[in-house]
């Protein structure tokens, strides 16, 4: 997927359809004269509703449908007869979509499965007809009750990616090659930094026919959470992954300094990411010897489990997959 086909965030205006008015009919026909109420109710209107696909993977469809609007119901007839609905809107959505206020920033619902069905903006009432009103004492009703209006919101419907495993680390810490090595994905990989500009996902096949979703996350830097690089636009995407990797290469300056970095940046956009179980994979480790990654192994201290990989020889890759599949079913 290009990068301008990756579309995360949308902002909709959202009109409902008007209930349709009840009916203040009374009853007549060749034998009656004078019948009763038999006004019947008006239909509800239209709603708009977002339904999940598993087959869609960004919002792009819908980031020029700035207006939807739904039908109205239908007014209620003779012989209790019920007005039909306004005609619902239905947005299909990628699983991980968010639904927000845009006024108040509220979170409205999720949707993460598919054919999972939600209300966006809910239609108006239909009417009761002046069947509903008759009394002992009020036997023949001539009023019937109108329509609810339906409602205008403006609603932000923002993704964030689900996967199984969320690869974090800086630009260029081998990440998308990482992702090219163990899934059928195909990011694009280059020497400068934020080569990745839109997460991508790919599947990685594991024993016994099992499989899990990886995804790569575009890279982090130092005050990404104040809006530097590309800011908090992609952390978000982190909150839906179930296991963190970690990524740095072998060659960096200061493992644990880097490291540090990085989980604080996840901690001030989110300190519930922390909570999330965590691995460090150590990249680029076919550019030393033996002897110089027992070094380096023997200086680390960090309070998460590590290991050393290379996804351009395959070093530890099977190692990696088994780590990852134990603290996702941990």
């Amino acid at each position: 997927m290009s990068d301008k086909n990756f579309v995360d965030y949308v902002k909709i205006c959202g009109r409902s359809g008007h209930g349709g008015a009840g009916s203040a009919h009374l009853h007549r026909d060749k034998r009656t004269n004078k019948g009763g109420p038999d006004g019947g109710d008006g239909g509800r209107g239209g709603h708009i509703i977002l339904r999940g696909n598993a087959q869609r993977w960004t919002l792009l469809h819908l980031k020029y449908m700035k207006h939807v609007i739904a039908g109205n119901g239908e007014p209620g007839g003779k012989s209790r007869s019920t007005g039909a609905d306004g005609e619902d809107i239905i947005l299909e959505v990628p699983l991980g979509t968010v639904a927000k206020n845009a006024e108040t920033d509220e979170i409205l619902f999720e949707i993460n499965h598919h054919d999972e069905t939600k209300i966006l903006v809910k239609g108006g009432r239909g009417g009761l007809g002046n069947f509903h009103f008759r009394s002992s004492t009020n036997q023949t009703p001539r009023y019937a009750q109108p329509g609810e209006p339906g409602l205008e919101i403006w609603n932000i419907l923002e993704l964030k990616v689900l996967a199984d495993v969320g690869l974090v680390g800086f630009p260029n810490a081998g990440k998308s090659t990482l992702l090219s090595a163990i899934t059928a994905a195909k990011p694009k990989i280059g020497a400068y930094p934020f080569t990745t500009l839109v997460p991508n996902l790919g599947i990685v096949s594991y024993r016994d026919a099992r499989s899990f979703i990886m995804a790569d996350i575009p890279g982090i830097i130092e005050d990404a959470h104040k809006g530097k690089g590309l800011g908090i636009r992609f952390l978000k995407h982190i909150e839906r992954n179930a296991v963190l990797l970690f990524m740095i290469p072998i060659d960096a300056k200061d493992i644990m300094e880097e490291y540090r970095i990085l989980l604080n940046e996840l901690a001030h956009f989110n300190s519930e990411l922390l909570d999330k179980r965590r691995l460090l994979a150590i990249t680029k480790s076919d550019v030393v010897d033996e002897e110089t990654r027992l070094l380096i192994d023997q200086e680390l201290n960090i309070d998460i489990p590590y290991l050393f990989i290379s996804s351009i020889t395959g070093y530890n890759l099977e190692v990696l997959k088994d780590k990852l599949w134990e603290l996702m079913n941990d």
